[in-house]
């Protein structure tokens, strides 16, 4: 498991945020162990509220490795 004590990613944290047509993509990769997630959302929507959601996928993602 990729993950220190306080259970947050060790490591960097890299996003791609991607917008096509009414929806924005985001996928968020640990550096480390080259895990993926994506999450899309509207496009209208917030990045960080997209960027946050992202991080908390790939931290749940991450622990049960």
């Amino acid at each position: 498991m990729a993950a220190t004590r306080d259970d947050e990613p060790s490591g960097d944290v890299l996003y791609e945020v991607v917008t096509v047509g009414n929806a924005m993509r985001c996928a968020a990769i640990h550096a480390d162990t080259g895990v993926e997630v994506v999450v899309v959302g509207p496009a209208g929507g917030s990045e960080i509220a997209l960027k946050a959601l992202a991080f908390r996928k790939l931290k749940a993602r991450l622990a049960r490795e």
